[in-house]
């Protein structure tokens, strides 16, 4: 399903305290710098063997939020895996943790990418994690099924039953 991405300013404006903010303070990658979709999520700390999995998927214009419990250890996410999610459908990444080839990902147009910051060390490949369970990040529970905003001014979630 694809979303029309919207401003996170506008939504604020229009939903006031009804939309849940995300007040971590993600840095922008991806080469998209206004983008939404439903929310999908993986938890995986410091393995991205089931994020690289999910990827490879249709993404129908879905947001992945990557709940790699803010660590900088090692990166989530570099330029094969994002350029998978892209050619995948995939709308966003959005990371708590770390990405490397950051050059690289800022030449994905068609791809929003929000992260942590960045680590040129590769993750494990375990397979450990879980996939669409509820993740929380910076006071926000992203669910299957919500909607997520992102733009240069942060992250936003329209819970489904709004």
């Amino acid at each position: 399903m694809s979303v029309t991405p919207v401003p996170t300013a506008d939504l604020y404006d229009e939903h006031g305290e009804g939309l849940a903010i995300c007040t971590t303070p993600f840095r922008q990658f991806g080469g998209r710098r206004l983008f939404a979709g439903p929310v999908r999520t993986v938890s995986c700390h410091e393995d991205n063997a089931l994020l690289r999995e999910l990827v490879n998927t249709p993404g129908a214009g879905a947001v992945l939020v990557v709940d790699g419990g803010g660590s900088l250890r090692t990166a989530l996410v570099g330029d094969l895996i994002a350029g998978a999610a892209e050619r995948n459908g995939w709308a966003g990444l959005i990371i708590n943790g770390a990405v490397r080839d950051s050059v690289a990902l800022g030449g994905l147009g068609g791809l929003g990418i929000k992260a942590l910051g960045t680590n040129p060390r590769k993750s494990g490949k375990t397979g450990a994690g879980t996939v669409d369970g509820p993740v929380t990040i910076g006071e926000v529970t992203f669910r299957l099924g919500d909607t997520v905003h992102a733009d240069e001014d942060g992250v936003v979630v329209l819970p489904a039953t709004a």
